[in-house]
């Protein structure tokens, strides 16, 4: 994996800075993780986190409208729509479609999680090894496990695993990291919920996007050499340096000043 040698004087500061001025509670306000954060139950949460999450790619303004099209289509209880409703419910999904994702790929999905929630009361299980607890699973094995148990039936589509990536293809993940994010941090500010405890904070892995990725090459973090997967390793063996028990909580600095496009007194290409 290469990574970049000589990031520019000062970044630890400057990240830091930015983290401290983003990571506020002002954050959910315009950002898609305002749409689990309409909901109460933690099956609520975790079901419109997770198809919020998928859907969040391109405009966020269109993002956070097509989310809450979505929900208002699962009657504003997305856990109970997917763990109980009837067919005939189920035909409110018809239609709906963000980009390149469609209804074939919400239904699909939709199903996979009330086969899902027929076993297991949280969705953190489809993330954790099936080998038990005492199984040391990390980000890039967390991800590929989910990806393996969404697609384990023959007649999964194939046009619906652009929308759950997986690392072994070289994708970033960047979707499923930051629903990952949501879940699993412990965030004193109640920007991310924490829901999920097995799985440690220590071990998630950053959201690479545009946005982030832009500010980590003009602070030298990331050369533009990496592809895919080895970008986000890269990304976050820096921000373990940075805090080891939990390097995802600058995704709020770097994404937002990347949005912002400027770097704290850097000029950004």
């Amino acid at each position: 994996m290469e990574t970049a040698q000589d990031p520019l004087p000062g970044w630890r500061e400057a990240i830091l800075e930015a983290t401290e001025r983003y990571h506020c509670r002002e954050f959910i306000e315009n950002d898609p993780i305002q749409i689990p954060h309409s909901c109460t139950r933690r099956v609520d949460i975790e079901v419109a986190g997770f198809f919020t999450a998928l859907l969040s790619w391109g405009n966020r303004t269109t993002i956070i409208g097509k989310s809450r099209e979505l929900m208002r289509r699962m009657d504003g209880m997305p856990g109970d729509f997917v763990r109980s409703s009837s067919e005939r419910e189920w035909a409110s999904l018809q239609g709906f479609v963000h980009r390149t994702f469609q209804d074939t790929d919400l239904l699909f999905l939709a199903d996979f999680l009330r086969r899902h929630y027929r076993c297991y009361e949280s969705m953190e299980d489809a993330f954790l090894s099936a080998e038990g607890p005492n199984v040391a699973f990390e980000g890039r094995q967390r991800l590929q496990a989910f990806h393996d148990r969404v697609f384990a039936l023959e007649w999964a589509p194939m046009r619906t695993r652009k929308h759950v990536p997986s690392p072994a293809r070289g994708s970033r993940c960047k979707r499923l990291n930051m629903f990952l994010r949501w879940m699993v941090r412990r965030d004193p500010l109640g920007v991310d919920f924490g829901l999920w405890q097995r799985i440690s904070p220590a071990s998630l892995m950053m959201p690479v996007d545009v946005h982030v990725e832009r500010v980590a090459l003009q602070w030298r973090l990331l050369t533009g050499r990496e592809r895919g997967w080895h970008a986000v390793e890269a990304l976050t063996a820096f921000m373990r340096m940075l805090d080891p028990e939990d390097p995802v909580r600058f995704d709020y600095g770097l994404f937002s000043l990347g949005v912002e496009n400027r770097s704290a007194g850097v000029r950004l290409k």
